[in-house]
């Protein structure tokens, strides 16, 4: 790990959801997370199903707003505190900083695999050549049929989408990497595809923090792993 300044950083970050349908009992999902990912550094969050491991991906990405502390994303020499920013912000640092991998991959009808790959290496300001040519690689590399690059992934496979979905996250050049569970739905021979794909995004400087649920993986790409359990909140349920 760089002695440089994070790209990601929580200080003292607590989650909590207000169930309304139980009467406005509160569930504590994690206390005081303090954590902190480097340039070129890959973090795994481990810990059980339920541990509060994606809502911390989804603060750091602004779908989720923290209860308390400071989440602290860097956009070149500004560093941005999510927990307090703006919406237009975040936005912002979506758009420039902070790519982000799930393992659902929402569709948009009627557009072609090519063209939704390449349009996510476009938003990030590369351009429509390089942005075909890099959609193109990462779709073979995945695996995904050449037949099927001018369909909509609507008609594919959940395996299918799935690498589509992995194919439009790592396309864009971003410092920022969030990665939740991108690994799950996937055969052994994708698997490996998806680890050298996250190595090539180390050695070009991006902090990734993520979850995997496959143990080879998370093993074969982490350079630390931060236990989510000791930030466990006592539950309400």
């Amino acid at each position: 790990m760089t002695t440089e300044q994070p790209l990601i950083a929580l200080d003292d970050v607590s989650k909590s959801f207000t169930l309304h349908l139980r009467g406005g009992l509160e569930l504590a999902v994690v206390s005081d997370v303090s954590l902190a990912v480097a340039a070129g550094e890959c973090v795994v969050l481990g810990g059980p199903s339920g541990a509060g491991k994606s809502s911390i991906l989804k603060m750091i990405y602004g779908n989720y707003r923290a209860d308390r502390g400071r989440i602290l994303v860097r956009d070149g020499a500004e560093v941005v505190d999510v927990a307090s920013a703006e919406p237009r912000r975040i936005l912002a640092l979506r758009r420039d900083v902070m790519g982000y991998v799930s393992q659902f991959l929402r569709v948009i009808p009627r557009v072609a695999t090519l063209d939704i790959v390449a349009n996510a290496a476009r938003e990030s300001g590369i351009g429509q050549q390089e942005a075909m040519e890099r959609a193109r690689r990462l779709l073979s590399l995945l695996n995904v049929p050449e037949r099927l690059w001018q369909l909509p992934p609507s008609t594919f496979s959940g395996g299918e989408q799935q690498r589509v979905n992995i194919a439009r996250g790592l396309a864009a050049d971003r410092p920022v990497l969030l990665l939740d569970e991108p690994t799950a739905s996937l055969d052994a021979k994708n698997r490996a595809v998806v680890v050298d794909l996250i190595h090539e995004k180390k050695r070009a400087g991006t902090a990734i923090l993520g979850i995997f649920h496959d143990e080879d993986v998370r093993e074969a790409v982490a350079d630390r792993i931060e236990d989510v359990t000791r930030f466990a909140s006592s539950r309400a349920a």
